[in-house]
């Protein structure tokens, strides 16, 4: 899912130092008890883009709230399970390279990848009972249920092409629903109103069409499999009606993601003008441009 890395960097920069506290906290989260330790660590460390925690702490600052230890530790937990997400997705594409690195399968097994991405989630729930929410408990448990079915009901729908209100719901139970995540539970660390993260739920069904529209014009050379070939039938399948000829549906599904980019900046349009709201309009504007 590569970016423009200086303009992405530049938008990062905004929140460089709340980025950085969220990395030491992901170091000191995996016990070295542990004999898979410094594997999951550099697995953890590898440099990403932290698009989940960066579009909430940009969001928070856009609305003037103080981004405190405990704001940290709530993204550290959205990375932790976004990352234990990708170890499993991995196993079940038989995925040899993640982040220009040997997947933790690869460099082991199978067994020990599921284990390795089963340890994570339950650092997660470590860290969530830390925070004293039963609130919190409750989103993140029904988002790691969608994340999973979202899974479940792509493997069953293999080799059918689905109608685009499906396309649209796979994709947020696979990925908006962690974005939404990520910004609904900040607010409840600050007793807000959870509706006004409707906007994470689009950019992350927006950012979910990007990642399918990359994979189908080829540019994703980091790409394990091809969707296609593995019957797994997305937005450009969708609108072409065949499989063969996925290009002919690439036009429609850029108008798809420029709906979503606009339907996202319009639900942003209830904050102020500042620093921080326009560099997330930027990072919109990068996932519709790449």
């Amino acid at each position: 899912m590569s970016f423009d890395e200086i303009s992405y960097k530049k938008i990062a920069s905004e929140v460089e130092d709340e980025l950085q506290k969220l990395n030491t906290e992901l170091a000191n989260s995996i016990s070295g008890k542990t004999l898979l330790h410094n594997s999951i660590n550099e697995f953890l460390l590898t440099p990403s883009k932290r698009i989940r925690p960066l579009l909430s702490f940009l969001y928070l600052k856009a609305r003037n709230i103080q981004i405190t230890d405990k704001h940290i530790k709530l993204q550290t937990i959205v990375e932790l399970i976004h990352n234990a997400s990708l170890i499993h997705d991995d196993v079940i594409d038989n995925g040899k390279i993640r982040r220009n690195h040997n997947t933790i399968n690869n460099t082991f097994d199978n067994r020990l990848a599921v284990i390795s991405g089963d340890y994570i989630l339950s650092i997660t729930i470590q860290k969530l009972t830390e925070l004293n929410s039963i609130e919190l408990i409750k989103i993140f448990s029904e988002t790691i249920d969608m994340m999973c079915s979202g899974e479940i009901e792509q493997h069953f729908s293999r080799f059918k092409i689905p109608n685009i209100e499906q396309y649209i719901e796979k994709s947020y139970k696979k990925t908006g629903a962690l974005f939404e995540s990520a910004v609904k539970s900040a607010l409840i660390l600050e007793n807000l109103p959870v509706q006004n993260a409707e906007f994470a739920k689009l950019f992350g069904i927006a950012f979910q069409i990007r990642d399918d529209l990359i994979n189908t014009t080829g540019k994703d050379l980091s790409k394990n499999n091809n969707d296609i070939s593995e019957g797994i039938y997305n937005a450009p399948v969708i609108f072409s009606g065949d499989i063969t000829h996925p290009e002919a549906g690439i036009e429609k599904t850029k108008s798809l993601l420029n709906n979503y980019i606009q339907k996202t900046k319009q639900e942003l349009s209830i904050l102020e003008n500042n620093r921080y709201k326009s560099a997330i309009i930027k990072l919109l504007d990068l996932i519709n441009n790449e």
